[in-house]
Formats: structure tokens, C-alpha cells, sequence
């Protein structure tokens, strides 16, 4: 079941004058309008201008919920749907985590793009895997303790300022917390199973606190202010390194990284060559981002690195041709 709601809006005019025609801003719809069936397993409610969560009970056996973009602005009323794994609130208008405790086999939530301003009312999701909480106006991380089973957490885009109290999370694999306002990378030990760590777009400006994470194999910190790449030595499992856009001068302290495979670092103040000896011990490198770079001023920029790295098949943007 699907439903779909539209606004729509008209410039009319020419010259310095401008007539805009615009419709009534959206208003919700009644729940009873819509018509839902009890055998359903995977509920499609997205974008059917609903306001309240409400006569849901029906879907006894619904294990997918997904209510996107409408205008909710309250978690209520879900009560009834025990079996469900997974349920989707994304763009909402929901200033509150709350009256979730019943959804205690719920696998996967989302209430990303909502007005949240803390992380709470989750003691009860233990079984909880993935939590997106992207895109809110989040301040800090906190009330996870409990949600021990969980592998992926999304709090990017938020208002975050401090890295903590994660340290019961030891089966996350992927954490995300991109565009927030982080100055310090800190409070990762515990987090032995972290595969994927994503924090660019932050106030970084050294690398550090990363020993404990032997597992980890991507890491995305572009767009902060480090000057040095250092503090990797236990991170031997790295595929994946983005420190694009940082104020690094020199590549270094990465040639024991040998399963690199993608190597970002567009946009810094690489200026020697012989900083490529550094990536010479990645036998299985594929992809280099040196773009805007003073490297790049050099009219034999592309061959360069050919000669430097063999094995890349691409440079930039584009794919090498043989």
C-alpha cells in the first residue's frame, strides 16, 4: 500500500514584478482514510500526509513499518506491533524518542531528519541493530548502554561536540558521525569490532585514539584541519583512507598500511614526490585522489604517479586506460 501527497507552487511574472500563486501549506490526513491490511508484512505509509500514529493495531503481523515523510510529531500508539523489525520515521517532524518500549524484537530504526535534541527512550530495544539519527539537533551521545546487539550507528549531521559513552557497544561495526562538531577523536577503545569510522566534516586536527581499533578497515576524516597523518600504526587492516581536504603537508607514517586499496588526499599541500614511496608497500592500491595538490602543477602529474604506483587504476576521477 502507497499513497502520495503534492504541493504545488506557481511564479508568474516578468520584469521587476513577481506574482507567486501557492496552495495551502499540507494539512494531515485522518488515519481512517487510509486503508490497511492485516496480513500484511511490509506496511508502505510514505508520504500519505499523516499527522498521527494512530489504528496501526490491525498489523498484527507487520515486521516492516515505514511511515517517511510525513508529518508526524509524536512516537505513539505501537503498542500492539510486537513482531515488528523494523520501523522507518524518516522526515518526520518528532521532537522526542519515546513509547517504544513494546517493540522489543525491533531490529532496525530510523528517525532521521526529525527535531530531536537528545538520545533516550531506547533501554528496551536490545535487539536493535542498525539506529539512524541522522540530520537532527542532536547534542550529545548518550542512553545506549543498554543496546548492546547494535552494528551500525548514524548520528551524522547533528550538533554533537563530544566523542562518548560508547564503550558498550562492542559489536558495533559501522559509526557514523559526519558534520557534527567534533574537535577530538576520543572514547573509541571499547569499539574492537569497528570496521568503518566516519567522522568528516569535523573541528579534528590531530590523529589519534585510534590503537584499539584493530579491525578497522575504512576510515573517512576529510574535511577537518589535521596537519599530520600519524597515530595508525595498529590500523594494519585499512582498505579505505580519507583525510582529504586536512592541511597535510607530507604522506607519512602509512607504509605498513600494504591492503590499502582507495587512498584520498585531494585537497592538501602534498608538494614532493617522493612522499609516494610512502604507498609503495599497497600491492593491491587501486584508486589515489591527489587533485589540488601542488603535485598537481606538474605537467607529467598523471604519468608521475603511474610510474610511482603501477597498480592504480585510478587517478582522480578517472579511470587509467591501458
Amino acid at each position: 500500500m502507497s499513497c502520495l501527497g503534492a504541493a504545488f507552487v506557481a511564479g508568474l511574472g516578468t520584469g521587476k514584478e513577481q506574482v507567486t500563486l501557492e496552495l495551502p501549506k499540507e494539512s494531515p490526513v485522518d488515519m481512517d482514510t487510509i486503508t490497511l491490511d492485516p496480513d500484511e508484512e511490509d506496511v508502505d505509509l510514505v508520504h500519505c500526509r499523516i499527522g498521527k500514529i494512530e489504528g496501526l493495531e490491525v498489523l498484527r503481523k507487520a515486521k516492516t513499518i515505514s511511515l517517511r515523510q510525513n508529518l508526524i510529531k509524536c512516537i505513539e500508539n505501537l503498542d500492539s506491533l510486537v513482531s515488528l523489525r523494523e520501523l522507518d520515521l524518516y522526515d518526520n517532524q518528532i521532537r522526542k524518542l519515546e513509547n517504544l518500549q513494546a517493540l522489543t524484537e525491533l531490529e532496525q530504526l530510523d528517525v532521521s531528519f526529525n527535531l530531536l535534541r537528545k538520545i533516550e527512550g531506547l533501554e528496551c530495544l536490545t535487539k536493535i541493530t542498525k539506529l539512524f539519527l541522522l540530520h537532527n539537533k542532536i547534542m550529545s551521545i548518550a542512553s545506549l548502554d543498554q543496546l548492546t546487539s547494535l552494528q551500525m550507528l548514524e548520528l551524522g549531521s547533528n550538533r554533537i561536540r563530544v566523542i562518548e559513552n560508547l564503550d558498550s557497544l562492542t559489536s558495533l561495526e559501522s559509526l557514523f558521525l559526519g558534520t557534527n562538531k567534533i574537535s577530538q577523536l576520543q572514547n573509541l577503545d571499547g569499539l574492537h569490532s569497528l570496521t568503518v569510522l566516519s567522522i568528516q566534516s569535523n573541528r579534528i586536527t590531530k590523529l589519534e585514539g585510534l590503537q584499539n581499533l584493530v579491525s578497522l578497515r575504512e576510515l573517512y576524516l576529510s574535511h577537518n584541519g589535521i596537519e599530520v597523518i600519524e597515530g595508525l600504526e595498529n590500523n594494519k587492516k585499512l582498505t579505505t583512507l580519507d583525510i582529504a581536504a586536512n592541511r597535510i603537508k607530507k604522506i607519512e607514517n602509512i607504509s605498513h598500511l600494504t591492503e590499502l586499496k582507495e587512498f584520498w588526499m585531494n585537497d592538501n599541500q602534498i608538494d614532493n614526490w617522493a612522499d609516494l614511496d610512502e604507498l609503495k608497500n599497497a600491492k593491491g592500491l587501486e584508486t589515489v585522489y591527489l587533485e589540488r595538490n601542488p603535485l598537481q602543477k606538474d605537467p607529467q602529474y598523471r604519468r608521475k604517479i603511474m610510474l610511482a604506483l603501477p597498480n592504480v587504476r585510478q587517478i582522480d576521477a578517472t579511470f587509467i586506460r591501458f
